[in-house]
């Protein structure tokens, strides 16, 4: 995996815990692609710390990962958009989509028609991690953050830990497996005494 190469979209929930879970698994080079900054209400889904807040979350996440796993990555801190997608996410293997707005999806969608790409996305109580090929761009939530819905970090480490999973799963394989994820129907076994 030190050889992969891939790009991030977005350095929120979804991107953060899927940048910082393919560094420490191994993923040598990652550019991660987001203009935001850390928000104070970011620290509940987002792999940042109180000192984050008003950082620039890819240079911010580019520290932590470091520190975390020796891994420098390339820390993009640039709106993603129709007019610079192709550019931004040219020479990797892979593209992982983890914007929140269906635009910058778009963008991603459009540009990636030659490059794999696995978009991962949370809307109430489900996560997905679908393939470009057959991806249909959500509308916006009408209402609220996806992110701030009861339970949100569970089913993000969820959803992450999938994706993280089928990326990986690719780059060893080729394997193209798309997943939906919901928490009420997650069932975890007791084990038998």
């Amino acid at each position: 995996m030190k050889d992969k190469k891939i790009a991030v979209c977005g350095a929120g929930a979804v991107g953060s815990t899927l940048a910082d879970s393919l560094a420490r698994q191994g993923v040598g080079h990652l550019r991660v692609i987001d203009f935001d900054r850390v928000e104070a209400r970011n620290l509940a889904t987002q792999t940042y710390t109180t000192e984050d807040v008003g950082a620039l979350k890819v240079q911010a996440l580019k520290d932590q990962i470091f520190r975390a796993a020796g891994v420098e990555i390339d820390a993009v801190p640039k709106k993603l958009t129709p007019e610079n997608a192709a550019k931004l996410l040219k020479d990797v293997d892979l593209v992982i989509d983890g914007f929140d707005n269906s635009a910058a999806r778009r963008a991603v969608t459009t540009a990636c028609a030659s490059t794999p790409c696995l978009h991962v996305g949370l809307f109430a109580g489900y996560g997905e991690a679908r393939w470009n090929e057959g991806y249909r761009v959500p509308n916006d939530p009408a209402e609220g953050d996806p992110c701030d819905v009861p339970l949100a970090r569970n089913l993000i480490q969820l959803t992450c830990a999938v994706a993280a999973e089928l990326a990986l799963r690719f780059l060893r394989t080729g394997a193209k497996e798309s997943r939906s994820i919901t928490l009420g129907d997650l069932r975890i076994n007791p084990e038998e005494a």
